[in-house]
């Protein structure tokens, strides 16, 4: 979803440099700058075999406000023990030595191959060229440079107006697989000018979070180095408040869920892009229940990739979601607007071509309704494509 619309954020630089990580004749290390006195926010990965990055980062994000963000691809340093976590953190001393700051003002992420050792040698090699490189509109580069498997950068900018001065949000993702965030190989960083304190910060993001990159999937497997960063500068001059908050909340919002949906968009090999939505259901976690097994069924995302109406698949999901005493004459599936089941089958003014029709679509809703309550849920997700086994058969080679 690469825009040209992209809008520089005041107080953010970026740079982008090959490091020679993983990969050859590419950038592959991202730095973000913060201007001084700029809040931060993050969610990150609820995966027990969390990376080492998540561990460092979550550590120097409570000991205060970060300057620097420093982003690499190739190597996930996940699965990598004691070793790791001394890696991540000397990468961080190596960017604070070249940077002139506290080694805790360093988040370190980093996205690729789990299990392998980070090369440390390389960061302190390239930290000058990527302190060098800071620039206002580095954000095509820097997006550029986090993809792993990403056919495509994702980036997305709006700007709204608060108290009659215009206030901007940028953000960038990258995910292609390994995509079932649960943050309470995902990576997003978004950006805004407006001064921001740390509580209502890390409101706005976990309230954008939730609809956004916590409801989508690719293939179901949670990242052991998901996370979701905020960032505010306070540059324009605006002051976030308790009044101004949902209107903000907002903006970051649109900005998450337009890279949740590239990233599922872009998974790998996929074809399509399929909303599930569940209503009338008990709760929302019995809402997300349905939704995901669904959403994760193999027989479900096959028949998806063949365009395949085989409908019964759908219903089956939903049969073995494990929820008690459905009511199965009640529960309705459509696909867009075509009813495909009621009163326990078939609907009856369902035809095959209908149903077709919105198979062969690139992107259409799975809109089940369980009759058994208000809550509802939507889950975003796509295709299983022969590609998709191919990209992760070969990942590694």
């Amino acid at each position: 979803m690469e825009t040209a619309a992209v809008l520089p954020v005041a107080g953010i630089r970026l740079g982008s440099v090959a490091a020679g990580i993983r990969y050859k004749d590419r950038k592959d290390l991202v730095l973000i700058e913060l201007a001084p006195g700029s809040t931060c926010a993050a969610v990150f990965t609820t995966n027990a075999f969390c990376a080492a990055p998540v561990i460092v980062a979550r550590e120097h994000l409570a000991a205060g406000e970060p300057r620097y963000l420093l982003i690499n691809s190739g190597n996930a340093n996940a699965g990598t023990g004691q070793n790791g976590l001394r890696a991540a953190r000397e990468t961080c001393k190596s960017l604070a030595a070249a940077a002139g700051c506290a080694m805790s003002q360093v988040l370190p992420f980093s996205t690729g191959v789990i299990g392998v050792d980070l090369p440390t040698n390389v960061f302190a090699m390239a930290a000058p060229s990527a302190l060098a490189a800071l620039d206002g509109q580095g954000w095509q580069d820097a997006a550029r440079a986090i993809m792993t498997t990403d056919t495509v950068p994702k980036l997305c900018s709006r700007q709204i107006e608060i108290d009659g001065k215009p206030v901007t949000v940028t953000g960038m993702s990258k995910g292609s697989g390994m995509i079932r965030p649960d943050m309470a190989t995902m990576l997003a960083y978004v950006a805004t000018d407006a001064a921001v304190p740390r509580p209502l910060l890390q409101k706005a993001l976990e309230k954008a979070v939730a609809p956004s990159f916590n409801s989508i999937t690719v293939d179901g497997d949670t990242s052991t180095n998901d996370a979701c960063v905020l960032m505010a500068t306070g540059a324009s001059g605006v002051t976030i408040t308790d009044e101004q908050f949902d209107l903000f909340a907002e903006a970051v919002t649109d900005v998450c869920m337009e890279l949740a949906r590239a990233i599922v968009r872009d998974g790998e090999g996929a074809t399509k892009l399929v909303e599930v939505r569940v209503t009338s259901a008990a709760s929302v976690d019995e809402a997300r229940q349905v939704a995901y097994t669904i959403a994760h069924s193999p027989l479900v995302k096959t028949a998806l990739f063949a365009s395949d109406p085989n409908w019964g698949r759908i219903l089956a999901a939903v049969g073995r979601a494990g929820l008690a005493d459905l009511d199965l004459d009640a529960i309705r599936i459509w696909l867009d607007d075509v009813c495909i089941v009621s009163d326990g089958g078939r609907d009856p003014g369902y035809t095959e071509e209908a149903g077709q029709a919105v198979m062969n679509r690139s992107g259409f809703v799975i809109h089940v309704d369980l009759a058994r309550g208000e809550a509802e849920t939507t889950v975003l997700t796509c295709d299983l494509s022969f590609d998709y086994v191919k990209i992760n058969a070969e990942y590694r080679t």
